[in-house]
């Protein structure tokens, strides 16, 4: 093995800069999100008692805001210590984010939506604290899966590839999900790919075999140090067919010749493709260069995807370093994780046909990140509920409020209000820093949610002097968690819409079958026929749809159909 002060690095090519980000919900650039981070560090920071600073307020790109906001302190659960661990970032201000992506040979699943949604909340609330984030995730362009799928579909794999890759863009858009600040190919960067393993083979890391280059385990003592296992516990069992050509069965490929009918590239070992770990070692130390801030994945990737990794960029530069490693637990389906190589998986696009994909998403933040989350129509139907009163109340606030800014100089709100806004910012602020806790905040949202109810439906709040103010303030504070938790739809009425529709669909009830029942139903309590009444009423509940009565009439809004409730057992 090379001796330390001889090893050679490998360089990247080139570093992309941070480019200009596009919110999917709504036509607001970087420089929009960013002033509206400013006006939520200054509505979650202060401590004024009154509805805070308008929010045409000028601020200064590093002016008082953003230092409130940097004193946030942020921890982060890191795979490699295994504890919590105070974030901070290699250059004060930046932040270096890599998450391996999706091999793109079929629809995502919502194992994938649940890494993706994961670490977009964490690149959202990092941005909130005031940071640039450099935030890379890669696309497996080319790969066996991909190479095998294309030969079932007759099919070229690199267009196989491209075609669900636009596929996984339009899943993260209906998620809510940001764009990256880039998204490298593995097909783009075949030189990087090769120049690192040359600098691996040069350190002694890695041989040759007929064609092939494997990386060789032996020569890097601390292979095991992310995932915790011995290196003899490698040894059997493992995932792939022995190859007696390998000096340890734990080697990894690192470059592969070329098989008849395969895509390949040139290189000095011959025609080949690269293996899948070196892809992500070299496009991030093309993009962040050796070292930075956090590595990213599920946890089925930190053996041996995160481990080989580790190995590989070491190898190629000693210099090579990572802070913090993440890593977001399983979604399972009776108590297996959801995989493709189980069969047991359900795609994002099979979800969102029957629920609305804020309903997922909120159903996927509603369990901490890290632990795992069983998936199940009796959660999404509960989320998709908890959607719809969350949505229904901030649009009610809306209509009361009015289209007018409500006069915000001079007002001060009653101490009850300020209180409960105070403490729903608190708890935000508070829960989201320790470790992204995100299911808190949805919690914690109840309190305000029940005050503006009370302000909008009770005789007492109806009564209230400031009601308007202190609706305004409330939705705004709710608005503002919102939006960084990418839960914040263009309108409420538009949300509130698409909501009843995929509830509508999944009674298999049409609207005009619905309103024809209500229509009966009054004629029925008009006629004194209360047992009937009843009747249409108990069975529109059982496929999900409640019926509200009022002195205006009844309408309809969609529930939990009532042998699910019977079923729900709340997260822990």
């Amino acid at each position: 093995m090379a001796a330390l002060q001889f090893f050679k690095c490998y360089k990247p090519l080139f570093r992309i800069q941070s480019r200009k980000i596009f919110i999917t919900s709504g036509s607001i650039t970087n420089k929009n999100f960013q002033k509206t981070s400013r006006n939520i560090v200054r509505l979650l920071c202060s401590s004024s008692t009154s509805l805070g600073q308008s929010t045409s307020t000028k601020t200064n790109a590093y002016g008082e805001d953003e230092k409130k906001s940097k004193e946030q302190q942020l921890w982060l659960y890191n795979t490699m210590t295994k504890e919590k661990e105070l974030f901070k970032p290699k250059v004060d201000g930046k932040v270096g984010m890599y998450v391996c992506g999706v091999t793109a040979y079929d629809l995502s699943h919502i194992g994938h939506a649940r890494v993706y949604v994961s670490f977009d909340i964490l690149f959202r609330y990092l941005r909130f604290m005031g940071y640039e984030v450099n935030y890379v995730r890669n696309f497996t362009d080319v790969d066996d899966k991909i190479i095998a799928r294309a030969g079932e579909l007759g099919e070229d794999p690199l267009s196989l590839s491209r075609r669900f890759c636009e596929e996984f863009h339009l899943d993260m858009e209906y998620l809510h999900c940001l764009p990256p600040t880039v998204e490298p190919r593995v097909s783009d960067h075949m030189p990087q790919i090769i120049d690192m393993i040359k600098q691996i083979l040069d350190n002694g890391r890695a041989y040759r075999v007929e064609g092939d280059v494997y990386f060789s385990v032996d020569e890097f003592p601390e292979y095991g140090r992310l995932s915790g296992r011995k290196l003899e516990d490698n040894r059997a069992g493992e995932r792939v067919a022995v190859d007696s050509r390998k000096r340890n069965p734990a080697d990894f490929a690192l470059w592969k010749s070329a098989k008849e009918g395969e895509p390949f590239w040139e290189s000095p070992w011959g025609a080949g493709r690269p293996g899948w770990h070196i892809e992500c070692s070299a496009m991030s130390a093309t993009y962040l260069g050796y070292s930075f801030d956090i590595h990213g994945g599920g946890m089925d990737l930190i053996f041996p995807h995160h481990e080989n990794e580790i190995a590989q960029s070491c190898s190629a530069c000693h210099k090579s370093n990572i802070s913090y490693w993440i890593h977001n637990g399983f979604v399972t389906i009776d108590s297996q994780k959801m995989s493709k190589s189980l069969g047991n998986f359900f795609t994002i696009r099979q979800v969102i046909e029957l629920y609305h994909p804020l309903a997922l998403r909120l159903f996927l933040i509603g369990t901490h990140y890290r632990s795992p989350i069983n998936y199940s129509d009796v959660q999404l139907e509960t989320a998709s509920d908890r959607a719809y009163y969350i949505y229904q109340t901030l649009k009610d606030c809306e209509e009361v409020v009015g289209k007018e800014e409500v006069e915000e100089e001079n007002i001060r709100l009653g101490a009850d209000i300020v209180e409960c806004i105070k403490s729903f910012n608190d708890v935000f602020v508070t829960s989201m820093s320790e470790d992204l806790h995100s299911p808190v905040v949805l919690s914690a949202m109840s309190d305000p949610l029940k005050t503006a109810n009370d302000l909008l439906h009770t005789r007492k709040g109806k009564k209230q002097g400031t009601r308007k103010q202190s609706l305004a303030a409330i939705e705004k504070s709710i608005r503002n968690v919102l939006n960084i938790l990418g839960l914040m739809p263009p309108t409420y009425h538009q949300v509130l819409q698409e909501l009843r529709e995929k509830a509508l669909k999944r009674a298999k009830i049409t609207e005009e079958e619905v309103v024809e029942k209500i229509h009966e139903r009054n004629a029925a309590r008009k006629n004194k026929e209360y047992e009937r009444s009843d009747g249409i009423r108990k069975d529109l509940a059982a496929i999900g749809i409640a019926l509200m009565d009022s002195p205006e009439g009844t309408t309809w809004r969609p529930a939990i159909p009532l042998a699910m409730q019977e079923q729900y057992v709340p997260e822990s």
